[in-house]
């Protein structure tokens, strides 16, 4: 899985530094190992990874590797979907003991995606692209529906021996496996290494000066269509390092965890159909996406395929539907209004005529509720509009919608099941798993779907497993243990932020709080999250609206400040305790239009919090202003 060349490097210094990686194995924070996000008020998107790779060298340098010290290093990534401390310092090794640069090394959950990272970016410059390996691909990998679905043009060559390799023009992947960490030296004739481990993921390698410009876009395709290898795994990949003889796996029941968290999803969505459950919530959307796709190309040839989705909705489903049409001559992506001013019944009334009009195949992603303003729309008229027959510009039926819901928010409200308000419209449910599903202790997410979805779910299964995006066994033990008390813990975070919105509005009554009513709750819609926008004051707009996010981060320093072991900048949400603030327009609608941002301070409670304690802080802000 790894190159361990360490004829590169002296064996003197490769022990010191195993020695070294050892220490910080015993003395690191929990929370590399525990949590899924991460503080964002020492944390700097652009220097992800970099900045805490430079502490921690400096750290190694100094022969540091006290607790205290480790502590204090910088967020490497916000969310360990995108990475996190083991993941980077698993890299950092991996490209010290191969005289690399750790930036070109990237780790990842999944076999598959790091090959179809490098096809992406292949496929856009319009190049070509050679895999060659040594032992047999994955069953799961499925060069047809790579070539057909997602348009991705390669050339495949199995070799007895790396070594002998001849000149291409193009890309050339090699892929290994190496589950006993085999020593193995790359040629000038490979760009990429990918290794695979059986059980833990897949480390890929960028080789060469020529192809670095590969890393941010291999980087970003880890960020939006899978996960980075998980923290339980990246450990476990670094004590393979240190001790090749050894082999370490992570002990679980996997299929009695399996059973369990099936059937729990059943029992909290009041469905029949069988559940999947993916490696975090963006995964679980890929495979819908692609799976939507798939059917699409099967069932409508030659028609356009619409993805409709909010432009302000959370930054990872917007970024990844333009993704995925940027790759596709035949989907694009349409733009849904919901929030504010715009009334999400109406703005899909409008769009599925026009795209009915086109005689094109309609998809819409939506929040309910929405994100960051957490609105509802009405239910009954959403389900009428979504079941409406229309008619093609050639006065034939036009395609029906699918409509891909996130309930995030709010997975224990019932939307599918038998006579549920969406039971007859062909829809699909999904919820990001580091939230309500796992307490924010694992990434892993699921989606359902309605009787009416059952061969589109078939389909979304078949591009999960090819993606190799399926839940790992800890994220299927986490989930296992936590799904069970989902719905209760939903409830008393419920309440506890009820009566934090009710505190504030009687506060600082000039402040405009987004939250359910009384009355959308007692319809089952009980978030633990609202958004706060804080009055402001200024000659201009742009006076008013600098002191309004100039005051967003006064309140928040406050409160982590204050708070520290329990208010936390960090963007979560459905965490088993304490409160966590951010600001989406500067962390969860990080690639969203500049226009459509929300620069609102958002905050999510837990059951176990002191509420009392945050009621004060926040009157003491409220003095100060």
């Amino acid at each position: 899985m790894y190159l361990v060349a360490l004829s590169k490097m002296k064996i003197m210094e490769a022990n010191k530094m195993l020695n070294y990686i050892k220490d910080v194995l015993e003395n690191m924070p929990s929370g590399w190992l525990d949590l899924t996000t991460h503080r964002l008020d020492i944390y700097e998107e652009r220097l992800a990874k970099t900045q805490f790779l430079e502490q921690f060298e400096a750290l190694y340098e100094a022969n540091n590797s006290s607790a205290s010290a480790l502590s204090e290093l910088p967020t490497a990534y916000d969310y360990i979907r995108l990475g996190h401390p083991l993941s980077c310092i698993l890299e950092w090794v991996i490209a010290s003991l191969n005289n690399t640069n750790p930036t070109n090394v990237i780790s990842f959950s999944s076999k598959t995606i790091p090959i179809l990272a490098i096809l992406r970016k292949n496929l856009l410059a319009n190049k070509n692209t050679r895999i060659v390996y040594s032992e047999d691909l994955p069953d799961f990998f499925d060069a047809q529906i790579l070539r057909e679905v997602y348009s991705y043009e390669f050339e495949l060559k199995k070799v007895g021996d790396v070594e002998t390799d001849t000149e291409f023009n193009g890309s050339t992947i090699f892929i290994s496996h190496d589950d006993q960490m085999h020593a193995l030296n790359l040629t000038s004739n490979i760009d990429f290494y990918i290794g695979f481990h059986t059980h833990l993921g897949s480390i890929l390698l960028v080789n060469g000066e020529q192809n670095e410009a590969y890393v941010s876009e291999i980087q970003h395709v880890r960020r939006r269509e899978t996960i980075a290898m998980t923290p339980a795994n990246s450990l476990d990949a670094i004590k393979l390092l240190m001790d090749r003889s050894s082999v370490h796996s992570i002990k679980c029941d996997v299929e009695g965890n399996k059973a369990s968290v099936l059937n729990s999803i059943k029992t909290i969505t009041g469905t029949q159909t069988n559940p999947l459950v993916a490696s975090s919530g963006l995964s679980m959307q890929y495979a819908i996406m692609m799976g939507l796709i798939h059917d699409a190309l099967e069932n409508h040839k030659g028609k356009a395929i619409k993805i409709v989705v909010p432009p302000n909705c959370y930054g990872g489903t917007n970024d990844q539907a333009r993704r995925v049409a940027a790759c596709l001559d035949n989907v694009e992506v349409v733009d849904l209004p919901v929030d504010g001013d715009h009334d999400m019944v109406q703005s899909i009334d409008v769009v599925l005529a026009e795209i009915a009009a086109a005689n094109a195949v309609p998809y819409i992603i939506a929040e309910i509720p929405t994100n960051p303003r957490v609105e509802v729309p009405e239910l009954i008229e959403l389900r009428a509009v979504l079941s409406q027959t229309r008619k093609t510009g050639t006065g034939e039926v036009a395609i029906d919608p699918v409509f891909i819901l996130d309930q995030t928010f709010c997975p224990n409200v019932l939307f599918l099941g038998e006579g549920e308000i969406l039971s007859t419209v062909r829809t699909i449910s999904y919820v990001s798993g580091s939230k309500f599903p796992s307490g924010g202790q694992c990434t892993a997410g699921y989606c359902v779907g309605n009787t009416k979805t059952e061969a589109l779910m078939d389909k979304i299964e078949k591009h999960l497993i090819l993606c190799d995006n399926q839940a790992r066994n800890l994220q299927m033990a986490i989930l296992a243990k936590q799904l069970p008390s989902m719905n209760q813990r939903i409830n008393d975070a419920y309440k506890n932020t009820r009566e934090f919105v009710n505190f504030i509005q009687e506060t600082l009554p000039t402040a405009k709080i987004n939250f359910v009513s009384e009355e959308l709750a007692a319809q089952g819609f009980t978030p633990s999250v609202f958004s706060l926008d804080l009055p402001t004051k200024g000659n201009s707009d742009e006076e008013r609206e600098a002191y309004k996010r100039a005051l967003n981060h006064k309140l928040i320093r406050l409160m982590i400040t204050e708070i520290p072991n329990e208010s936390k900048y960090c963007v979560s949400y459905g965490q088993l305790k304490g409160c966590y603030w951010t600001i989406p327009a500067t962390s969860t609608q990080g690639t969203t239009k500049e226009g459509d941002k929300d620069y609102i301070a958002r905050v999510a409670l837990s059951a176990n919090m002191d509420l009392e304690h945050h009621k004060k802080v926040f009157a003491d802000f409220v003095s100060g202003i």
